[in-house]
């Protein structure tokens, strides 16, 4: 009988036993029986190998257990094991903890752009990520935080929590529990910013524009008053609390600004607002606001609608003159607003044509991606001049989508008709950004890039309206960029895919299993070609 033959298949029953009791978490009929013959057949071979290596003579058995050759071979074999346990044991180590990395998924998403570790790096001040993930995080995720603690020496810190198993640690963030929910909040001071990753991957660029606003200093903005405009204290329909607490719960101040008895705008003014004046401004005024601009301030002009009439009762001159269009300041800029109604039969609010509804946005990052549909009342439509500065760059924000059911029609007398003679067919502009760089010349006196954003509707940010579809993000989002608290603008962002393999507890173990014996039975194979030679 070959009993070292048999006592190595003794030794496979076992270790297979015990690898389904691990991975079955129970001892099964088929695990067990696997288990007991392996063990019991074991033992008795390797007796009575033992009791054959030392023969009838125990002299002579002494003798061949004590030899050199015997020793040798037994050390040999002790360096062999364990040195393919400790070689296991250290890779596994250097793969969880060597900061060498080489991404070979296709979008690059377990590896940061260099904009991430630029920024990342030179933080300061201890910012905390906190993911909620019900069940099994998935891997971009471990590693994507892995790199951002890696990449910021320690100052980012991070955990991973499942809201249902930790309850009553996810209370003190103050959010229901929700299964369905996945977000992370970023922490910094008393600074929070919550990212919500629910229907898509968690980007890279959404984490790291969290991490910068909860990290900088905070902004202010003001907004201009004494001309009817939209009142910041106002909690009726028409007023804009809402908007300045949604501005304040991401770390930006709202002060207001009465420019004709102020004289100048402050210094400390990150972005001025004008939402909706029902009068005109001053000339003086209006030279403060152009010189504020030209010096490189940022400002949100918030225009409203011209008002309308039935033909039976005309407009009168004071009537006329209202919601000026601020087209002595914009023109400087390379816009002018006009005064028309844009409508929409296609998509509008309610039955009110002269309300459009649109996803129709030009691509921008920090603005308009990722945004539902908005919709204004009763906006203007804004041309572009065509005598401008060249430095000057414009871009559409929002217009409508609709080409033959809308029009910017000038008929104020409710007299819905497309005209192609006065009338401007769609799809049709009513909000606009402009950017001016400084040359390096301009900048070496220290004034920065202009930022511009028109809107000709004020009612969109309004308490009545700013909660409806996407109203809030896109006020947000404007506010953000003006104030230029996005990390980079203009960067191309990728698109992650991720591939995942979702297993099952079970079927991880079975993963474990496979890893483990793999290598441990390489090991064997060899150890047995080994004595069979040196025998």
């Amino acid at each position: 009988m070959n009993k070292p033959l048999f006592c190595g298949c003794a030794l496979l029953s076992l270790i297979l036993g015990l690898s389904l009791f691990y991975i079955e978490q129970q001892f099964s009929y088929l695990a067990g029986a696997l288990t007991a013959i392996g063990g019991i057949v074991f033992f008795v071979l390797l007796s009575l190998i033992i009791k054959h290596s030392f023969g009838q003579d125990k002299l002579t058995g002494w003798v061949q257990l004590l030899s050199f050759k015997l020793w040798k071979k037994l050390a040999i074999v002790c360096c062999i094991v364990t040195g393919s346990i400790a070689f296991i044991g250290i890779s596994h180590y250097l793969a969880n903890n060597s900061n060498i990395r080489w991404d070979v998924t296709q979008d690059k998403q377990h590896t940061l752009s260099n904009n991430t570790i630029d920024y990342v790096s030179t933080l300061s001040n201890e910012v905390q990520l906190t993911a909620f993930y019900v069940g099994m995080p998935p891997k971009y995720l471990l590693d994507q935080f892995k790199e951002f603690e890696r990449v910021s020496g320690g100052v980012i810190k991070t955990e991973i929590i499942d809201p249902i198993e930790q309850i009553a640690y996810a209370a003190k963030f103050g959010n229901a529990i929700n299964a369905d929910e996945r977000k992370v909040i970023v922490q910094s001071g008393d600074n929070r910013q919550d990212v919500d990753f629910t229907q898509s991957a968690l980007s890279e660029e959404k984490l790291t524009n969290a991490i910068a606003r909860v990290s900088r200093a905070p902004r202010t903005v003001y907004f201009l008053t004494g001309h009817g405009e939209y009142s910041i204290s106002n909690d009726e329909f028409a007023g804009l609390s809402k908007f300045k607490q949604l501005l304040a719960d991401n770390n930006i101040n709202s002060k207001t600004l009465m420019l004709g008895i102020s004289q100048s705008i402050p210094e400390d003014c990150d972005v001025l607002i004008i939402a909706g004046p029902k009068s005109e401004l001053s000339q003086n005024e209006e030279t403060l606001i152009a010189d504020y601009l030209t010096k490189g301030g940022d400002a949100l002009f918030l225009i409203e609608h011209t008002l309308v009439t039935s033909p039976d009762k005309p407009l009168s001159a004071a009537q006329l003159e209202k919601n000026p269009s601020l087209n002595v300041i914009l023109n400087q800029w390379g816009l002018d607003v006009q005064a028309d109604i844009v409508v929409d039969f296609t998509n509008h609010v309610g039955g009110d044509v002269g309300s459009p509804a649109t996803k129709n946005y030009q691509k921008h990052k920090a603005i308009t991606e990722g945004l539902d549909y908005t919709f204004y009342v009763r906006p203007r439509s804004i041309r572009v001049l065509s005598q401008r500065r060249p430095s000057i760059k414009h871009a559409v924000i929002a217009a409508t989508a609709s080409i033959e059911k809308s029009w910017a029609e000038t008929n104020r007398t409710l007299d819905i008709q497309f005209d192609p003679n006065t009338d401007t067919a769609g799809p049709v502009p009513f909000s606009y950004v402009v950017i001016e760089e400084k040359d390096e010349e301009l900048l070496s006196h220290k004034l920065s890039d202009t930022r511009l954003i028109v809107f000709t509707d004020a009612d969109f940010l309004s308490n009545v309206y700013i909660n409806q579809y996407s109203n809030a993000q896109m006020g947000l989002n404007l506010v953000n960029w003006l104030a230029e608290l996005d990390y980079k603008t203009f960067i191309s962002a990728r698109e992650i895919k991720v591939e995942r393999l979702d297993l099952t507890s079970k079927q991880k173990r079975q993963v474990i299993v496979i890893l483990f014996l793999l290598p441990f039975f390489l090991v064997i194979a060899g150890l047995v070609v080994w004595l069979r030679r040196n025998r």
